[in-house]
């Protein structure tokens, strides 16, 4: 059984429930889920899992708007948790980062090119938490096969996002899915995953279940 390690918690989400969420949807491929909002700590040494998920918004709140919120939740990636994650994908290790991670690790500039996009504040959006229709895209083999799907979910646009990117999955004209080899490892960013709503949807449950044999460079079931 493959081990990962949720790094969790954050402002405006219930950050408990979605990663008991994601962490039931990956034990059906055999992911066994380890959920920490000590990530600092979790990352303070070399990482034992075969996978790292990031369903957390942490970084360091500049925006005014956010002043009142910084003494609990501000927070900068210290460099042992950068080694961590980079000594993890050279292993061949897989990342996913959920919905808020492209948020997250602000004072890492590094870290945009490890996700393949981040937030900007000036232009990334969202609209209100809703009914939308996702497109899946190509023959990858997380979503070989999948249909269209519809799902209660908050969508992000605007997003800087690296050239190389090729999205697997589309919003309202953004990207919401991708997957990409860093290193010797592999990552995925799915940016849906608002509230367990999402994780209620067959498709997304199997995009995610195929994203986790894929980022851990196992067979990925193509039926199920």
């Amino acid at each position: 059984m493959a081990r990962n390690l949720i790094l969790s918690g954050g402002l405006f989400h219930d950050f408990d429930a979605t990663s008991a969420a994601l962490a039931e949807v990956l034990a059906e491929v055999g992911v066994e889920s380890e959920v920490t909002d000590d990530i600092a700590g979790a990352l303070s040494e070399p990482s034992e899992f075969q996978l790292i998920t990031v369903n957390a918004l942490r970084w360091r709140m500049g925006q005014e708007r956010f002043a009142d919120q910084r003494g609990r939740w501000r927070f900068e990636l210290p460099a042992q948790a950068r080694t961590t994650l980079l000594d993890h994908l050279d292993r061949g290790g897989g990342l996913l980062g959920m919905h808020t991670a492209s948020i997250c690790f602000d004072d890492w500039r590094g870290w945009p090119r490890v996700l393949g996009g981040c937030w900007n504040w000036p232009r990334s959006h969202h609209p209100p938490l809703g009914w939308t229709g996702v497109q899946v895209h190509g023959d990858h083999p997380i979503v070989d096969g999948l249909r269209d799907f519809d799902v209660v979910d908050e969508i992000y646009g605007g997003l800087d996002v690296l050239p190389d990117v090729k999205p697997l999955a589309s919003a309202a004209g953004h990207p919401v899915v991708w997957a990409r080899p860093v290193r010797r490892g592999r990552v995925v960013y799915d940016a849906l995953g608002h509230d367990t709503r999402s994780y209620d949807n067959e498709v997304h449950r199997t995009l995610l279940r195929r994203a986790a044999l894929w980022l851990l460079k196992r067979p990925v079931m193509l039926r199920d």
